[in-house]
């Protein structure tokens, strides 16, 4: 995997798609590739490209091809390209399509940018968990698919605290279980998951309550000791 996920956005309005592209590139480690208005440009180029996009962002409703015909051409002929339908079709025939068609996630327009930008972090976690490993047990399996999302953290999204999104929850969780070397501070989480230094340290704190993590004082050259954190498994096997 190269250092960024290159994504190709196939949007036929350039309003909306430039939109898109802007919300991308906020999220560190993303770059956007290309822009396209139809099928067939989307085609061509993904014939030609030098590089490969690891994630198309498709509006469903474009002139020259019908309905999901066009998603599923690409995974047809592209079976390494993820995609994730940026779009006003909410109808529940075609949510259910795309779900089918290996979808990693469906976003209706008007498009939330804090909606938007979750699922682009979720995404880029995800891969980077799959780099890192060649074997997965359960466990880590279910993690990724959701099962765990939020019951994993002991219920409901009712029974989370205010300020504490399961989504963002699981992805820290995933990370700090991939990280099996170290730990890691609430300064270092924030920049990897582009928050700032004290969202990531009150999730943290949550994942220190829940047992689910476990938090020691890392003690530097100089300066007042920093509390790092690593996943409980990772703590006892050290």
């Amino acid at each position: 995997m190269s250092d960024y996920i290159h994504v190709l956005i196939i949007e036929d309005d350039f309003r909306i798609a430039d939109i898109n592209r802007q919300n991308v590139e906020k999220i560190e480690g993303y770059l956007v590739d290309k822009m396209v208005k139809t099928g067939e440009e989307a085609l061509t180029y993904l014939k030609n490209c030098r590089t490969r996009p690891q994630l198309i962002l498709l509006d469903i409703y474009i002139p020259d091809v019908k309905g999901m015909e066009l998603l599923w051409q690409i995974r047809h002929h592209y079976h390494d390209v993820d995609i994730i339908p940026v779009t006003a079709a909410n109808e529940t025939k075609a949510i259910i399509e795309a779900l089918r068609g290996g979808a990693f996630d469906y976003i209706v327009k008007p498009v939330d940018a804090d909606r938007f930008a979750k699922s682009l972090k979720r995404y880029k976690q995800h891969m980077r968990f799959f780099t890192a490993k060649d074997v997965l047990e359960q466990d880590e399996i279910d993690s990724i698919t959701g099962i765990h999302d939020p019951a994993h953290f002991g219920g409901t999204n009712a029974s989370l605290p205010k300020g504490i999104d399961p989504i963002t929850l699981n992805d820290i969780t995933d990370l700090l279980k991939s990280n099996k070397q170290k730990g890691i501070t609430a300064v270092d989480l924030s920049k990897q998951i582009g928050t700032s230094r004290s969202t990531a340290r009150r999730y943290l704190e949550y994942l220190v309550s829940a047992k689910v993590i476990h938090t020691r004082l890392k003690y530097g050259s100089v300066g007042r000791p920093e509390r790092e954190y690593m996943h409980r498994e990772t703590y006892e096997q050290n």
